[in-house]
């Protein structure tokens, strides 16, 4: 297995990867909306920014050359972006991790490592003195990998749907 550097393009996916905490638009009414062309999009989209990154971890094939070329099974991914901090703040600029998603027969082989550790070099490389990433509550495997890699819960994000606000 190989983790091929991939910032420019990536292919769309006949079987995307799927989380279970991830929303599906056609629940929401969104009827004839494709998931899987999208998210190419958006992730196309985000490759313009000079602060995105995006790694691909692939599984036989090639790790040269444009990945629709490469021939190989995905394994899994991570995507990156820079928070930087104002100046009045006494914050570091941190990176943010937006993806790390490791395919099922991937998971507990290293390979959420190996990719985490590609995010932290990237950090070291920007100038960034911090990781940090959003982890839903109840993914108690990621949790606990998380905070096996050192990482500690230092905000708490909650939600509520717009019409369900009680003021």
């Amino acid at each position: 297995m190989g983790l091929a550097d991939r910032a420019g393009r990536a292919r769309p996916l006949a079987d995307p990867p799927q989380r279970a905490d991830q929303h599906c638009p056609q629940e929401d009414g969104a009827a004839g909306v494709d998931p899987v062309a999208e998210e190419v999009a958006f992730r196309l989209d985000r490759l313009e920014s000079e602060d995105y990154r995006a790694w691909i971890a692939v599984d036989g094939g090639r790790t040269d050359g444009p990945i629709a070329a490469v021939g190989a099974d995905l394994a899994g991914f991570v995507t990156t972006g820079v928070e930087s901090s104002p100046a009045v703040f006494d914050t570091p600029d941190r990176l943010v991790v937006g993806d790390l998603y490791a395919r099922e027969p991937y998971r507990g082989t290293g390979l959420a490592a190996d990719l985490l550790d590609r995010a932290a070099r990237r950090a070291r490389t920007a100038g960034c003195a911090e990781l940090a990433l959003d982890v839903d509550i109840g993914n108690d495997r990621a949790l606990a990998f998380y905070e096996k890699c050192g990482f500690e819960t230092v905000r708490r994000r909650m939600s509520v749907p717009v019409e369900a606000l009680e003021l």
